[in-house]
């Protein structure tokens, strides 16, 4: 329902992001039991104890929904649990296809709600997100006012859905959560009704509970409500409205219960729409004493619904002011109602997994779910089932969804996911490769009914899966080496070190949490501060590679270098670098390379061995490794000791110098010259880095063809993330230029050609027609890589009639369609004739594209709303505001740069007539003001009033205005804001300066209420809180008197 963070679902809970208190284990805040005081769910859970169940109630009439209650049980002490699955087996109940239906058909057939399809989990227009988390985040247009009047949500008044949720990543973490307890979930459905301007209180409630009582069948002696008691401190008045709503339904007062801001009142961020809430939570048996125990996490007492009432708006400054619209914004996390109707206390009982954890028992021959819960070998199996249950489910709909496996922001979030299902799958349930991508058919068979998406590729879906799991299977064996080696060298009160944790997740892709999961298994700690330390180093060297900087590590020194090359010590074969191919499947392989130590280096001096711990110099007889060069960052990876493939060395930097590549690694254990190594590169990073690659040299060709033949590169960066191009030109690109470059662009890439190759004598390679070359010095013999035609073939020095010809020593696909997509997201003058292009490629470009557009639709919404003059002051300052914020997300997000350009002159206009109609609008305000203080004030020389509900400006204003009507006279005027705060604005008659300066006036009277003052001698504004302006009006007053 309301935007809660990005951590793990808490199986559907609907709660707000304003505190969140973590336990190791279970989340406090807003604990999918309800807890929001902070309370651990532990304290209420006897080891090995039972909540009975009270009687069902009276048999429902035909054709509705009937929970049956009485099997649910709670034990989650000491690594042993009742065997959930096994109640479960004996449970009746509707599927949760036909919950979820009935909570559609009512809405729709009975309460005139019009249905609405889930959105896809990929944000639409909303960078503060990694993924759809909640319900309403398709609605935030409506909800926010923002949405485009032409368009077909615009009429929507009443709407339900069932929502595609995940939460896992981004602030709120708690992926690893997922699979230790029964209820934590990364993917979930959040049903939903909303209001736009339509019903409120009295009706969502009366809905909510008709639903769940008569509809589903839950008896009301089991169901408890919450409502906003209140905040004096926020000058917020308790929900009564929402509290005689309930007890007219019928429910007794003992259960309608009143707490705070932290439980009842929710919030969609630092500023918007916000508003009490109510949440209706059910009874799995707790029984007498309950209703003392909601909302201090009493696992036996889970919220089931929140229903919010946004009747405010919270502005830049923390007040708050009425909305013109009232909504309603429901939610309800459907695994967490099907276990309810289902008759269990775990969602993993329930039909929306037990088909999975078949699937998972017959596909790894583990003995069959039994839903223990603890760190006992029996329940660590069953924490793998829950983990692949709900990870394939999280996998197979993001990858419908278009959203794959990365290296960075969703995609990097989802490949934590994807790994830490195999690690499970490996090590835990030791099944053989392949289970995770063959739970997919089972996701599709429970949820392809409701999210007909999920059927369209499933192949595609299992391919991508199983091409993750075997990537990671082998980098999981040999890391799971590493940390037993570790923790067999280590004293027992000696934390895991930081630099082979973060050796594991730089050089074997793991996760840092997961690693945190296998040290948890073994009671070890992790150093986090040294962790820290070395994520801090990292994200350096990362800023400083993007800008296409040199590393900060030194190459060799001329004397070291003389040193090698007197010992004879021969240059550094690097021609396995290109040694990779491409299977007729389309995927690429890297094979690892085997190498002897020739030289080590620390500091200055050639060394015959480096010791634990150090960072030192590696040079080899020969590399598969490419050193950074032609603009090509270097690759990523590790060595290992043959024979000794437990003991890693990070690749920290490849550079060539020299004639040598030089291998700059972290040293484990002692390495010393003769030693044979391993050495494996970072096959993504590699091949992210190919591709950004090929896609200059197509890029650049696309510039020739658009520019000009005279166009000249005049440098590249190219890293795995995105690429950079300095070219020659005239001025600045157009518009119409950046659409010609783009379509060249997408014409080159469709034709999927060969990247050809050859190693030539430079004097015969610039002999080549229509070569392209840059300032560089070329080695020779020199690489020679053409696009679409043999090297040896010859080319038109005419750049229309070839794709690309270049002298050019980088890696690069063997065929160009891989790219799949460019897209330029920024360009700049670097200086005069310079411009500095910088794109994107793949999965990457086309989520570019798709939040270009949606902004482009959140422009035109704004545009068309503010065709019309706002009604009141209030009203155009929020306006303005408004396309503040929209233009910052414009600024900062990864869109086509034409598109960026286009939006942001529409917004700058926009916000010149948005500025003007606040100016006019102020102005007349503080010309009706002033004339009601100087009615009431006649001819005073010295004047302190209140003017309430003012803006400083309008003050500011008004005070100017005074000096012009009354030059002799001096005023402070001060307003009463929300919160308490109260701001002022004085000025001081040009007789008076000198003993009353403005800015010690309102200095010594906002010092007075606890705040600060600035201006000068004329003119001065400040603020302070208090609540007594009485008394702040008599302060004012005796300090300007005292000083006439």
């Amino acid at each position: 329902m309301g935007l809660i963070g990005q951590g793990a679902s808490l199986g559907g809970s609907s709660r707000r992001p304003r505190r969140l208190l973590v336990h190791r284990q279970y989340q406090r805040w807003r604990s999918p039991h309800g807890s929001c005081r902070g309370t651990s769910s532990t304290a209420s859970i006897k080891d090995g104890g039972a909540h009975t169940a009270a009687a069902a109630g009276p048999r429902p009439p035909p054709g509705v929904l009937r929970v049956r209650p009485g099997v649910g049980v709670w034990a989650l002490g000491r690594g042993r649990s009742f065997s959930s699955a096994a109640a479960a087996a004996t449970t009746t109940g509707p599927s949760a296809a036909s919950v979820r239906d009935t909570f559609l058909r009512f809405f729709t057939e009975q309460q005139q709600h019009r249905e609405v399809r889930s959105a896809p989990v990929i944000p639409r227009a909303d960078p503060s997100l990694l993924f759809v988390n909640a319900g309403m985040n398709q609605f935030k247009p409506l909800i926010l006012g923002s949405v485009d009047p032409r368009s077909e949500m615009a009429g929507y008044r009443r709407v339900v859905n069932s929502q595609k949720c995940v939460r896992a990543g981004g602030k709120h973490n708690d992926l690893e959560d997922v699979g230790r307890d029964l209820y934590h979930h990364t993917f979930f459905e959040m049903l939903g009704n909303w209001s736009f301007g339509d019903f409120f209180k009295e009706e969502a409630c009366s809905m909510a509970w008709e639903l769940l009582t008569e509809k589903y069948g839950i008896p009301p002696d089991r169901l408890y409500v919450t409502y906003f008691g209140g905040d004096p401190g926020a000058g917020l008045p308790a929900d009564s409205e929402t509290r005689d709503v309930w007890l007219s339904l019928g429910l007794p007062s003992e259960r309608v219960l009143p707490f705070g801001l932290d439980c009842n009142f929710w919030e969609m961020g630092e500023t918007g729409p916000c508003g009490p809430c109510t949440e209706i939570h059910y009874d799995h048996g707790v029984g007498e004493g309950a209703a003392a125990q909601v909302n201090t996490g009493n696992p036996g007492l889970v919220e089931l619904w929140n229903l919010v009432f946004m009747q405010y708006h919270r502005e830049a400054d923390s007040s708050l002011q009425p909305l013109p619209r009232f909504s309603v914004d429901t939610g309800m996390g459907l695994e967490r109602l099907v276990a309810v109707l289902q008759g269990t206390t775990s969602n993993y009982d329930t039909d929306l997994f037990t088909p999975l954890l078949d699937t998972i028992h017959q596909r790894s021959g583990a003995r069959r779910y039994s839903g223990l819960v603890g760190s006992s070998p029996d329940a660590s199996l069953d924490t793998a089932y829950r983990v692949l249950a709900d990870h394939a489910r999280a996998l197979t709909v993001c990858i419908a969804d278009g959203l794959y496996p990365g290296m960075s922001g969703a995609p990097l979030v989802l490949r934590r996911i994807l790994r830490r299902a195999v690690r499970f799958s490996a090590e835990v349930l030791h099944a053989p490769a392949g289970l995770l991508a063959s739970l997919v058919p089972s996701v599709v068979e429970t949820l392809g009914a409701a999210y007909p998406e999920l059927k369209q590729d499933t192949s595609q879906i299992m391919d991508v899966i199983e091409e993750g799991e075997t990537a990671f299977l082998s980098s999981l064996v040999r890391g799971r080496r590493v940390i037993d080696r570790t923790l067999r060298k280590m004293g027992d009160r000696e934390r895991f070190p930081a630099d082979v944790a973060w050796s594991l997740h730089r050089s074997l892709g793991f996760p840092l949490d997961l690693v945190g999961l296998m040290l948890d298994e073994k009671a070890v700690t992790m150093d986090t501060e040294g962790l820290e330390r070395l994520a801090k180093e990292e994200a350096e060297h990362s800023r400083g590679a993007a800008m296409g900087e040199a590393g900060a590590e030194p190459e060799l020194d001329p004397h070291t270098l003389s040193e090698l090359h007197r010992a004879r010590v021969p240059p550094t074969d690097d021609s396995p670098k290109y040694a990779y191919t491409l299977d007729a499947h389309g995927k690429y392989a890297f094979p690892s390379g085997r190498a002897m130590v020739l030289a080590l280096s620390l500091g200055r001096s050639l060394v015959q061995e480096v010791g634990p711990g150090q960072r030192g110099f590696v040079i080899l007889d020969r590399t598969n490794f490419y050193s950074e060069q032609g603009g090509q960052s270097c690759d990523q990876g590790f060595l290992v000791r043959e024979g000794q493939q437990d003991v890693v060395l990070p690749e920290l930097d490849v550079r060539g110098a020299g004639g040598f590549v030089v291998h700059r690694v972290l040293v484990p254990e002692c390495l010393r010259v003769g030693d044979r190594l391993e050495l494996f590169v970072d096959q993504a990073q590699r091949l992210g880095c190919m591709v950004k690659h090929t896609a200059t040299h197509l890029l650049m060709a696309a510039l020739c063809r658009v520019l000009g033949p005279r166009t000249q590169q005049r440098g590249s960066h190219v890293a795995a993330q995105r690429l950079r191009l300095d070219v020659s030109v005239k001025g600045p690109l157009t518009d119409g230029q950046l659409a010609e470059l783009d379509a060249a662009v997408q014409a080159l890439i469709g034709r999927d050609e060969e990247v050809h190759t050859a190693e030539l004598p430079l004097h015969q390679a610039l002999q080549i027609t229509g070569l392209r070359k840059t300032n560089e010095v070329y080695l020779d013999p020199v690489r020679v890589v053409s696009i679409g035609a043999h090297v040896e073939q010859p080319h038109s020095s005419d750049c229309t009639q070839h794709t690309s010809v270049e002298l050019c020593c980088g890696t690069h696909l063997l065929r160009t369609g891989l790219i799949q997509d460019l897209v330029i997201v920024s360009e700049r003058q670097l200086a005069k004739g310079i411009s500095r292009l910088i794109a994107v490629t793949g999965q990457d470009a086309k989520q570019a594209r798709a939040m270009g557009s949606a902004l482009c639709e959140e422009v035109d919404s704004l545009c068309e709303r503010s065709q019309a003059a706002p009604a009141s002051l209030p009203v155009a300052q929020r306006q303005a505001k408004d396309i503040g914020r929209l233009t910052d997300v414009v600024d900062g997000a990864t869109v086509p740069q034409r598109e960026r350009r286009q939006l942001q002159q529409r917004l700058r206009a926009l916000q010149r007539v948005a500025n003007t109609r606040v100016r006019r609008l102020e102005d007349q305000a503080a010309a009706v003001q002033l004339r009601v203080v100087l009615a009431q004030s006649p001819d005073q020389m010295l004047l302190v009033d209140m003017i309430p509900g003012q803006p400083v400006t309008v003050l500011g204003k008004m005070v100017k205005l005074l000096s012009v009507e009354r030059p002799h006279c001096s005023v402070m005027l001060l307003s009463s804001q929300p919160g308490g705060k109260v701001v002022c604005v004085c000025g001081v008659a040009q007789d008076l300066r000198n003993n009353l300066p403005a800015v010690d006036w309102a200095l010594a009277v906002c010092a007075g209420m606890g705040g600060n003052a600035g201006g000068s001698a004329h003119i001065a504004k400040g603020i302070g809180n208090s609540s007594n302006l009485e008394e702040v009006i008599q302060m004012a007053l005796q300090y300007a008197r005292s000083r006439m």
